[in-house]
């Protein structure tokens, strides 16, 4: 039997909400199912299920915030012995420590009495959602997406015309209705404020702020910049990308990660974490790309065996992982194992960046604006485009000699783009 436990999505996170389960006790799951949605500062994330099994228990109730590392369902894995678990009929907890066995349909999408006051009693959906004590609706994935688009709190809404009380686009757009309404009668010049979303915020700046002042603190941090010369990988794309339509169009950044990523082969010492006064070196590159989120505060996802990824290859990881990562539906894995990080701020114009290490990482690379630059080159000065690749690194591990080197690697790379295919 094993237990799963509320899962860290980094070194900032304390604890999460579970906001959907999507098994329920007796489903067969197999590795890599999502089984659950998570709720951080930074986003809803989909939980991954790394072993074959049978779900015996869901020990937390949708709606409940658990700390990171606290049983919330077991798990029978293939091979192990079932366990009768009689029913509990006692009334589900927002955090318990007594498992509980239900109808999936009934737990998700049944409203408790509070809920099914009309929309217009309720102009306050955040305050409503943290005052009372409902399970979350089930809702269609356009409606979703479109209450997070207008910065609704859905779970507060109270069942929908769709299957099973299924919130539909056709309730939302009920709800904005009559919501605008009662704005005009009460308060016509003021707009809608949710103190939920200034809490997040608030608590996102601060995890932030605990993180990198902990990596400041901690680690022994040097900095080195190289100035990369990206003619040839210009001309190169202008080739590939000539006959192809612009979906399908490779980006200076997609040939520039490959070129991290084979490097960083070279130069292992980069890639790993420092844990228990040791380094100790990944096997694979798992590139940590810092995305941006619209709310503000951002998260880093990996790029799994970013090594093994061919620019094109490349190029749809990056576009799928930066929309599921505005989604909220990016996977638990891609949430954890990181072994280096990436933070390219060059579309916000900057030059460069001089980053600070996401512990346990040992190594940040910066990737500023491509640009054109009067470039000196065998005594005639000429108009190049360029871009600056930084490198802050642990000195407790690796040396500017090294650094230089791997920054030299990058270049080179970069110098032969047919050698990334």
């Amino acid at each position: 039997m094993k237990t799963i436990t509320m899962p860290s999505f980094g070194a900032d996170m304390e604890q999460g909400k579970l906001t959907e389960w999507n098994v329920k006790p007796g489903d067969t799951v197999h590795k890599g199912d999502i089984i659950a949605t998570i709720e951080t500062m930074k986003g809803l994330i989909d939980m991954e299920v790394f072993d074959d099994g049978v779900i015996e228990q869901l020990l937390i109730k949708p709606g409940s915030e658990v700390p990171v590392g606290e049983p919330i369902a077991t798990l029978r894995r293939l091979g192990d012995v079932a366990v009768e678990t009689p029913p509990v009929k006692a009334p589900l907890v927002e955090k318990s420590a007594v498992p509980f066995q239900t109808d999936q349909a009934a737990l998700i999408s049944s409203p408790p009495p509070e809920t099914t006051a009309t929309i217009a009693t309720q102009p306050d959906l955040a305050l409503s959602a943290k005052q009372g004590h409902q399970t979350s609706p089930l809702i269609s994935p356009a409606a979703r997406h479109q209450a997070e688009q207008q910065s609704i709190n859905w779970r507060a809404l109270p069942a929908g015309s769709g299957p099973n009380g299924a919130i539909v686009l056709a309730d939302l757009e009920r709800y904005i209705q009559d919501d605008q309404q009662q704005s005009n009668v009460t308060t016509p010049t003021t707009a809608p404020h949710s103190i939920e979303q200034d809490i997040n915020a608030l608590k996102m700046r601060q995890a932030i702020a605990a993180v990198v002042s902990q990596s400041k603190r901690e680690i022994p941090h040097y900095y080195l910049s190289h100035d990369i010369s990206l003619t040839h990988a210009l001309q190169w794309l202008k080739k590939y990308n000539e006959d192809r339509p612009p979906e399908s169009r490779i980006l200076i950044n997609a040939l520039i990660y490959c070129a991290i990523a084979k490097a960083l082969q070279k130069f292992p010492a980069f890639n790993g974490f420092y844990q228990n006064n040791q380094f100790q070196p990944a096997e694979q590159v798992h590139l940590g790309n810092a995305i941006n989120l619209r709310q503000g505060g951002l998260m880093v996802a990996a790029i799994h065996n970013a090594e093994t990824l061919s620019p094109v290859s490349m190029m749809d990881k990056l576009k799928d992982q930066v929309v599921r990562a505005r989604e909220g539906h990016l996977k638990m894995s891609e949430m954890q194992d990181a072994t280096i990080t990436i933070s390219n701020l060059g579309d916000r114009g900057s030059d460069s960046i001089l980053g600070v290490i996401f512990p346990p990482q040992v190594a940040l690379l910066g990737i500023g604006r491509v640009r054109e630059v009067a470039w000196v080159e065998g005594q005639h000065i000429k108009p190049v485009t360029i871009v600056s690749i930084s490198l802050a690194a642990d000195h407790r591990v690796t040396d500017g000699h090294d650094g230089a080197r791997l920054l030299n690697k990058i270049n080179k790379l970069l110098q032969k783009p047919e050698q990334l295919v």
